[in-house]
């Protein structure tokens, strides 16, 4: 990996209520209508009008999230840092702690096997993606990649930077603290860039992104600002990230008539909640093998051991062992696939990262949550290195990196091959 310096877009402070209420979850993770709204009203410059811009007709959202970008550059409200760096950003929720390295990472093409993808991904978010990127531009939010690091120059320069004051420090409403510093020191910043070559990454959270990244990258003759994407890249080895499930919503499907077609499948078992009992049941079924909690209905409809025949007839057999027991490749290749029958659309298939924002979103469509319990992270790691994708939307992998602290200008940080 080639990590390099840049000069951030951040916010101004003195511009803005504050910096917690001009940041936003990842596109992918604000639920939508209502997180957005939330998000939008918060403050008119929060970073939610760059990431999902909303315009009539919808051809033009891209455009509209574009001129955004250039007002408030003009007004004073985002500004260039002066030097160009690498930042060192810290999340701290609780006694959980997660802090990394946010730089320009050299885009390299996948059969070098630099940065390794976990998961599949779906065109539609990718041309977005890539539509708004040409529109702005820039990068709006950074990648989450994580490495296995060996305590070296990487690991000493983020310990001595986070021993100075930070140049922002903040607290988002879901009570995490956010602190960021800049490394400008010439010979830190080689530090850095000969230790993280020795390294490879796998990608925890942007597939989509990381896609777009590479496809814009495609787009424009080398050398040129487009050869670099946007990441934060966390040491797990210091600082383990916490891995949580993607729930479904499949808002057309009532959980009635999900729960009977899954008869002779599976085991079906009634559980009488409330969601954090049910949750715990899922938990103790899934060390034993797959399972699934179905709600929606205001009742708590637990799946688990699967019957091994159906399993046989529906899941690929060239595969590893440990792709083919995942819950995500039951869950599409046997539940919505054969038994469901629920086409791989978005009008179809709601992917919410938030548990309880997944039941409410069931609730409100009268369709079916379909909850499950997260995938170790080895198994994620061993699958990526053996060049194995998962299912799309496996796993969520955190605290993600708050949107909005550090943006890339394409067009004003300098950064070329």
């Amino acid at each position: 990996m080639r990590l390099a310096p840049f000069r951030a877009l951040r916010y101004v402070p003195e511009r803005v209520g504050s910096l917690a209420a001009v940041t936003s979850p990842p596109y992918d993770v604000v639920v939508r209508p209502e997180g957005q709204r939330h998000l939008e009203t918060a403050d008119p410059h929060n970073v939610v009008r760059l990431i999902l811009p909303t315009a009539e007709p919808p051809d033009g959202r891209h455009r509209k999230a574009a001129w955004a970008l250039f007002q408030w550059q003009e007004e004073g409200v985002l500004a260039l840092d002066p030097k160009p760096a690498l930042y060192v950003y810290e999340q701290r929720e609780g006694d959980h702690v997660q802090r990394g390295l946010i730089g320009a990472l050299r885009l390299t093409p996948p059969e070098e096997r630099i940065v390794l993808p976990h998961e599949d991904v779906m065109p539609g978010p990718v041309a977005d993606r890539a539509a708004l990127m040409r529109a702005t531009a820039a990068n709006l939010e950074p990648l989450l990649l994580a490495y296995q690091g060996d305590d070296g120059e990487a690991a000493e320069v983020v310990e001595r930077t986070v021993a100075g004051p930070p140049l922002l420090a903040t607290t988002t409403e879901d009570g995490i603290h956010h602190r960021l510093w800049a490394i400008t020191d010439p010979r830190a910043i080689a530090a850095v860039d000969a230790d993280l070559s020795r390294h490879q990454a796998v990608i925890a959270d942007g597939h989509h992104r990381w896609a777009t990244y590479l496809l814009l990258q495609a787009e424009h003759e080398a050398p040129s600002p487009w050869d670099y994407g946007l990441v934060l890249l966390v040491d797990t080895t210091r600082y383990p990230l916490r891995v949580r499930a993607i729930h479904r919503v499949l808002p057309q499907l009532p959980v009635a008539r999900a729960v009977e077609a899954v008869r002779g499948a599976f085991r079906v078992q009634e559980l009488p909640g409330p969601l954090p009992e049910a949750l715990a049941a899922l938990e103790a079924a899934a060390a034993e093998g797959n399972a699934f909690l179905l709600t929606g209905d205001g009742r708590f409809h637990l799946l688990d051991r699967p019957d091994p025949e159906a399993l046989a007839r529906a899941i690929p057999e060239d595969r590893p062992d440990e792709w083919r027991q995942l819950d995500a490749t039951v869950l599409h290749s046997l539940l919505l696939d054969r038994i469901w029958e629920v086409p791989d659309a978005p009008e179809h298939i709601h992917y919410i990262h938030d548990t309880e924002a997944a039941v409410e979103h069931a609730e409100q469509f009268g369709g079916t949550a379909v909850l499950i319990h997260p995938v170790r992270e080895s198994v994620v790691h061993d699958l990526a290195k053996q060049g194995v994708t998962m299912p799309r939307k496996s796993t969520s992998f955190g605290p993600k990196p708050a949107t909005g602290l550090v943006l890339r200008s394409l067009e004003l940080d300098g950064t070329s091959a």
